[in-house]
């Protein structure tokens, strides 16, 4: 590959937690000067042996890049700042690996960093995320086309719950205060649970450049929608809906036949009528504001799944990667989509 097949090198990488703490750092595109590497190969700005390379931001280490892929030993390798190898990696991947372990090199120090990529400078604000808000009654089958679009589109689906659960099993700063609302039977307050989309959206875009997100069963209310401006701010673009509308008798024959498989608690028909009430009363006037200000795409989920999958795919178009949408159904997606049966469980 020529140097002008190279597309530029715009990531940048973290290293943290090494056992030689000088190692630690941000690194950068590294701005070298062509030069022949130790395998005789020339090299470009931003790149050393044809992959990419990274200097310290701060500048402190005597080589240059700091970051690097050896052509001879078919390794990455990170380096001390007086130029000595402290940590490598034996890969040919176009990157540095994120989630394996790295091994300490001669004139390191156990143990070896983490190191994570970035496709954005940390130093700066986070791109905005592109938020499509996905409400719908219980059994509507939003949380299905969620799950599809992320599959099929690549688009990143959060889910309120998901999140709260999570924040409370990893001892978040938050997660005692959810946990001790939950068990008094009361919500998350509304601002705690926008900071956590918010903080998950940003590292799913620092590490991954992926800035779509479906954000499932929110908002519920108007209440909901204050937390938004107050994390957001009111200046900020107003995301669009995708509103999954159904009559109750098909919701209610749809969640009694999954009750079969699932085991959920409230999934009788008492819970049902609860939950669609509810919804009703708090979710829809959300749904008017939304419908008011000409943001809300209107979806009859009634239909079979692949026709409400089409509308969805429609939906969101504008923003999905093309290459994405393109490919073929993968055999969850043929499941999902009623394509293909769901494997037997096993007794």
């Amino acid at each position: 590959m020529s140097s002008n097949d190279l597309k530029p090198n715009t990531y940048f990488i973290e290293v943290s937690g090494a056992g030689l703490p000088e190692v630690d750092g941000l690194f950068v595109p590294s701005t070298e000067p062509p030069k022949e590497s130790e395998s005789g190969t020339l090299s470009t700005i931003g790149y050393w042996n044809g992959k990419m390379a990274w200097d310290r931001a701060d500048g402190k280490c005597d080589r240059n890049p700091s970051i690097s892929w050896s052509q001879t030993y078919k390794s990455w390798r990170i380096a001390r700042l007086d130029g000595h190898l402290a940590y490598h990696y034996d890969s040919e991947d176009d990157l540095p690996p994120t989630d394996v372990q790295w091994n300490v090199y001669k004139k390191g120090v156990d143990p070896a960093p983490k190191v994570v990529l970035h496709h954005f400078d940390p130093r700066l604000p986070c791109p905005a995320p592109n938020v499509v808000f996905v409400i719908g009654g219980p059994g509507s089958g939003k949380g299905t086309m969620c799950e599809l679009a992320a599959l099929q589109l690549g688009w990143s689906h959060l889910s309120v719950g998901e999140l709260c659960r999570e924040e409370m099993e990893s001892g978040g700063p938050n997660a005692k205060l959810i946990t001790d609302l939950l068990a008094d039977g009361k919500l998350a307050p509304t601002k705690i649970v926008v900071e956590l989309m918010r903080n998950r959206m940003e590292l799913i875009t620092r590490t991954t450049g992926s800035r779509n997100f479906l954000l499932d069963g929110f908002p519920r209310s108007l209440d909901n929608m204050e937390g938004w401006y107050e994390v957001f701010g009111r200046d900020a673009d107003l995301p669009r809906m995708l509103y999954f509308e159904c009559p109750y008798d098909v919701l209610e024959k749809r969640i009694l036949g999954r009750a079969k498989y699932t085991g959920r608690h409230d999934d009788n028909i008492e819970s049902v009528k609860l939950r669609f009430d509810t919804f009703k009363q708090q979710t829809l006037p959300t749904v008017e504001f939304f419908r008011s200000k000409n943001r809300v795409t209107e979806i009859d989920s009634s239909q079979d799944r692949q026709a409400v999958y089409s509308i969805v795919k429609d939906s969101l178009a504008e923003y999905t990667d093309v290459e994405a949408a393109s490919k073929p159904l993968s055999e969850r997606a043929e499941m999902l989509l009623g394509l293909r049966p769901f494997p037997k469980k096993k007794i």
